[in-house]
């Protein structure tokens, strides 16, 4: 793999990894490598310095678009990106508003189905059967992602 600084023909300044020299050539005369930015298919690689390890792990900027083999796979990567950044601010609105009854949740959210509790807001964990029997009971829960889920 072979990292490019790349730049389109407005100017923007983005990474893209390659399997090696004769890809980049190949997808660059082909269109294949798309602006994050402006979505503009006319690309360069830009100007590089040489990158010289020092024995310390070089920080990355998460917010920088991701350019990969292709337009449609950096297209892939942004959208997942957003989906994990929208399911993250869900988990954590979830949390600050509403009651956590952990590994109860399958019989407060029941309770709540059938009107023996208070209508309100909670979240909790339910394995995988609990899950299965709600849906089956017609009880109303949405599943979010775990708070120890990174982008890996």
């Amino acid at each position: 793999m072979i990292l490019y600084k790349l730049q389109c023909c407005d100017e923007h300044s983005f990474d893209g990894w390659f399997r090696d020299g004769a890809t980049y050539e190949r997808q660059a005369r082909t269109g294949q490598i798309e602006c994050p930015y402006c979505g503009k298919t006319e690309i360069t690689k830009a100007p590089m310095a040489p990158n010289i390890a020092k024995g310390a792990t070089r920080s990355t900027d998460d917010d920088r678009p991701a350019v990969g083999l292709s337009t449609s796979e950096a297209r892939a990567h942004q959208v997942a990106k957003q989906i994990l950044e929208a399911a993250t601010k869900a988990r954590e609105y979830v949390e600050e508003n509403f009651e956590d009854v952990g590994d109860k949740f399958a019989d407060e959210a029941r309770a709540i189905h059938y009107g023996e509790r208070e209508d309100g807001g909670i979240y909790g964990q339910a394995s995988e059967t609990e899950e299965k029997e709600l849906e089956e009971e017609g009880v109303d829960f949405v599943r979010i992602p775990g708070s120890n889920r990174k982008n890996s």
